[in-house]
């Protein structure tokens, strides 16, 4: 190496450095009042892309500075293309970082906002990133001169062979995909499946649905079952549900009187009982009618959500109890009245003979 290219190397990281050092401190600036701006607004998506880029453009600002002292410096040796490629290498990687982080925590943002936790599990952002990586590195290799055409084409068969191979896992993925669009089952939502499980969805990945029951305990259900199960969401169309209370009582009862009791004990409930609703308001129908035993009411009301139904059914229970005693109304035990047939002494024969 010539002492002039040691010179306009010495040159080159010298503006470098300066260019560096300049673009710190815009950055400082841009931060500074960023944070600022930020501090005066109720939303926290300025909060959230300041967290994002800060990192990144340190790495931005290195680059630059990197490739603007290389350029002023009037350098022009052999290993200058080498140099250029892998600035703008580390730049489109650097924004790719920036950009999948970035888009991930939007999603996140929005979802939470928008009380929608579709976009916010792990198959979307992990389908978004996996797309951003994808480009990223397809703009590498363009700058770089690979060509493409034949690694899209070598993907293609390979891409085959391998959907032959991991025909359940990609099952897996596809039913994760069409329960998120058909927007059945979301993350957040209260459900129960066929076989008696229920709980609320945590998360639905590219491979298995994850739920989280009232134990605290996490099943974990390939995606490609849950979307061929029978599955009630309790959250749809809406969170209120109706809950059903049967209640019974001997025969001599009065049934107006009955409703009444029924009523009153519900209506001081909704006031004290929380999860109970006030609107639609509680009702009584004599359903299912004449039993066995006794005569067979149900107290209609409506719950918040599908987890109130449970301590809401404990205190109205009690309190129904409570209030029947005090009209003093029975509540009968199952009955059942035995007739018993008993056949007569058979007559003697005229063949008998008396001893």
């Amino acid at each position: 190496m010539s002492a002039h290219q040691s010179e306009q190397i010495t040159l080159a990281f010298a503006l470098a450095l300066g260019v560096f050092l300049f673009l710190i401190g815009l950055r400082f600036v841009f931060f500074k009042v960023f944070h600022r701006w930020a501090r005066r607004t109720r939303s926290g998506l300025d909060d959230l892309i300041i967290r994002i880029i800060k990192v990144p453009s340190l790495f931005w600002c290195l680059v630059i500075g990197l490739y603007v002292g290389m350029d002023l410096s009037g350098y022009s040796g052999k290993y200058l293309k080498y140099f250029n490629d892998s600035v703008y290498v580390l730049l489109i990687f650097s924004v790719t970082v920036a950009a999948s982080s970035l888009i991930g925590a939007l999603l996140k943002y929005y979802a939470d906002r928008s009380n929608v936790p579709i976009p916010s599990t792990g198959l979307v952002t992990g389908l978004l990133r996996g797309i951003l990586w994808a480009v990223g590195m397809i703009v590498i290799l363009h700058f770089l001169g690979v060509p493409i055409t034949p690694m899209i084409t070598a993907m293609g068969v390979g891409g085959l062979a391998v959907a032959l191979a991991l025909k359940d896992t990609l099952a897996n993925l596809f039913a994760g995909i069409h329960i998120m669009m058909e927007k059945s089952i979301r993350v957040g939502d209260y459900i129960r499946l066929e076989n008696g499980q229920e709980g609320y969805v945590a998360d639905i990945t590219w491979r298995t649905t994850r739920i989280r029951m009232l134990q605290n305990n996490m099943v974990i259900i390939p995606n490609q079952n849950l979307s061929q199960s029978i599955v009630t969401n309790y959250y749809l169309p809406e969170k209120r549900m109706g809950l059903q209370i049967p209640v019974s009582v001997g025969y001599d009862s009065d049934p107006d009187r009955v409703e009444k009791v029924l009523l009153d004990a519900a209506r001081q409930a909704v006031k004290e009982v929380p999860g109970l609703l006030e609107e639609p308001a509680p009702i009584v129908r004599f359903i299912p009618g004449f039993g066995e035993s006794s005569l067979d009411f149900t107290l209609i009301c409506q719950v918040r959500e599908a987890t109130d139904q449970y301590p809401v059914q404990h205190e109205l229970r009690k309190r129904i109890l409570k209030a029947l005693r005090e009209a003093g109304l029975e509540i009968p035990f199952p009955q059942r009245t035995v007739h018993l047939h008993t056949d007569p002494p058979e007559k003697p024969g005229k063949g008998d003979r008396k001893t």
